[in-house]
């Protein structure tokens, strides 16, 4: 866990509700999941949300000086764990800077310049016209497990709704109703993912299949999935 003190993470998504329901713009909406990433994700104490359209990335939010900082380095370097999380749209983990061998030459910057040890980039769709990823930094190696990849998966969902639902002007039980459907899907996507170590698109398609195949919505399919998973979690711990 971050030294960061935590907070409840069902009382953070229902003020991001609020936010997304009131936000005038995407940026205030992506400025909000940043900050709720150092509060809800295992690990996190900086947070950045980067947008890729026609090839230009730009950085869209962050929680603070730190998190722009290392998004400068990235871009002016051209490598990454979060251009690689949208260019591969797999999730990219490096638990402990100190010890890696991945992206040297901004590894070794950040080493130097910032109190990071540990990065954490998750793939976040926008549309169909712009990717994103959302990047998340511990102060601490080796704070970031499964349980980080899942919460961030969920944060992104979160974002990909909450951003469509404001520019499509959808009223408040709307987008309540899809954030309930985004947080089972992206707990789902995460639990896939580790269970049959496969990346995100994988996990996705996992999903989608069997939505297809059983002619369940997706969302109940995810919802079913983690349920299931919670109940065999309580059996082997009883």
């Amino acid at each position: 866990m971050s030294s960061r003190s935590r907070v409840d993470p069902p009382g953070v998504f229902t003020s991001l509700a609020e936010i997304a329901r009131d936000a005038s713009t995407p940026r205030e909406l992506y400025a909000a999941v940043c900050v709720a990433a150092t509060l809800t994700v295992p690990g996190c104490d900086h947070a950045s949300l980067m947008i890729c359209r026609d090839g230009a990335y730009r950085t869209a939010a962050v929680s603070d000086a730190t998190a722009r900082q290392i998004d400068k380095l990235e871009l002016a370097l051209s490598t990454g764990p979060c251009l690689d999380a949208i260019e591969e749209c797999t999730t990219q983990i490096q638990a402990d800077l100190t010890t890696s061998s991945r992206w040297p030459s901004l590894v070794n910057r950040v080493l130097a310049e910032t109190p990071v040890r540990g990065a954490l980039s998750v793939r976040l769709p926008v549309d169909h016209a712009r990717e994103g990823a959302l990047n998340l930094f511990s102060d601490k190696p080796n704070m970031f497990d499964e349980r980080s990849v899942e919460c961030a998966l969920v944060l992104c969902a979160f974002a990909t709704v909450a951003t469509s639902a404001a520019e499509h002007g959808e009223d408040a039980a709307s987008l309540r109703r899809g954030l309930a459907s985004s947080r089972a899907i992206g707990k789902a996507i995460g639990m896939l993912m580790v269970l049959n170590d496969v990346s995100e698109d994988d996990a996705f398609g996992m999903l989608r299949r069997t939505s297809q195949e059983t002619n369940v919505k997706l969302a109940d399919v995810a919802a079913d999935i983690v349920r299931q998973r919670s109940l065999s979690a309580v059996e082997d711990g009883a």
